[in-house]
């Protein structure tokens, strides 16, 4: 049965479509999650919010934007970087005065304007990578933002380590092209 047909079947609130789908991708999503946010619990935690989000919405899944191995693990990207902000916040505000009595000092975050101009740039990745065709999208946003190794990518995806690095040079070389105009590129091309 296809990743896609589970979610059909879990749009129908079928209970065993959504426990295959997390036999075939809950290894891998605790997996991401552990890695981003350290702690074991608040990984499980991340984990079982993103599985809910798909129980409660699985018409959120879009086929032309990648595979759904690729989607789920961006939910739990996202939420997992979500927890982690939430407990950095948490721990924050909870950090007791310095023994002398002083205030900690923090140094200041950046200003609005540099926060304005990364959403200008983070809009404009977004962009570019629509714009790559589905495969190599899929690719990269498994490296680079589900934290996946090539070999990784290519045993999720089910395709030969060759083509994933194929796909992942390919998909770099576009954005680059695409992006050159509005990024900063240092000596090293990056």
């Amino acid at each position: 049965m296809t990743d896609a047909t589970l979610l059909e079947q879990i749009g129908e609130r079928s209970a065993d479509a959504l426990a295959q789908l997390y036999d075939r991708f809950g290894r891998p999503a605790y997996s991401l999650a552990r890695r981003i946010c350290v702690d074991e619990s608040l990984a499980e935690d991340v984990v079982q919010e993103a599985f809910l989000v798909v129980w409660r919405d699985p018409g959120r899944f879009d086929p032309d934007r990648g595979a759904v191995s690729s989607w789920l693990l961006t939910l739990v990207h996202h939420r997992a970087v979500d927890a982690v902000r939430r407990e950095a916040t948490r721990r924050k505000r909870t950090v007791p005065p310095s023994p002398d009595g002083e205030e900690w000092n923090v140094p200041p975050g950046p200003g609005a304007d540099q926060a304005a101009l990364g959403a200008v740039v983070a809009g404009k990745v977004r962009d570019a990578l629509g714009q790559l065709p589905a495969d190599q999208r899929e690719a990269l946003a498994l490296a680079y933002f589900g934290g996946y190794t090539q070999r990784e990518v290519a045993s999720l995806v089910g395709i030969p380590l060759g083509t994933v690095k194929s796909r992942m040079f390919a998909g770099t070389q576009k954005l680059r092209a695409l992006l050159g105009p509005h990024v900063e590129v240092d000596e090293e091309g990056r």
